[in-house]
């Protein structure tokens, strides 16, 4: 889990390995993650576009970016939350996630709402 506070946006992160999206010996890990974005502020914010840095276990860094999350740019009111799901492919069975979301308040003034580094992990059993 990871949480990021900014301008009164709070971002909070769940990720999780999905074994029956992964082929290990394909070298495919698919892990979701769950995201809560509240809006603690006085004003409505509508989130505009996304940027995430993807890097495996291997350090390859991979940047995405886009608008809005999952096809929505969703506008959150004060004490209001807005939940998605997505996810990512990892060539490794290990890797983190960390960026922001472009963010815009009911005033037209623009900030990035970061999100906190999160671990993408396949957990392994104990023998």
């Amino acid at each position: 889990m990871s949480e990021a506070i900014t301008r009164g946006v709070r971002v909070t992160v769940f990720p999780e390995y999905l074994p029956n999206q992964s082929n290990p010996r394909g070298g495919l890990w698919m892990f979701a993650y769950h995201i809560r974005i509240e809006n603690s502020g006085p004003e409505p914010v509508q989130l505009l576009s996304r940027h995430w840095i993807i890097t495996d276990a291997n350090g390859k860094a991979e940047e995405v970016r886009g608008p809005g999350v999952v096809g929505e740019q969703p506008l959150i009111a004060p004490g209001q939350q807005y939940h998605y799901s997505s996810g990512c492919p990892l060539p490794t069975s290990m890797g983190t996630m960390h960026g922001s979301y472009q963010m815009v308040t009911a005033r037209g003034e623009t900030f990035a709402a970061l999100v906190a580094p999160f671990t993408l992990s396949e957990p392994y059993a104990v023998n």
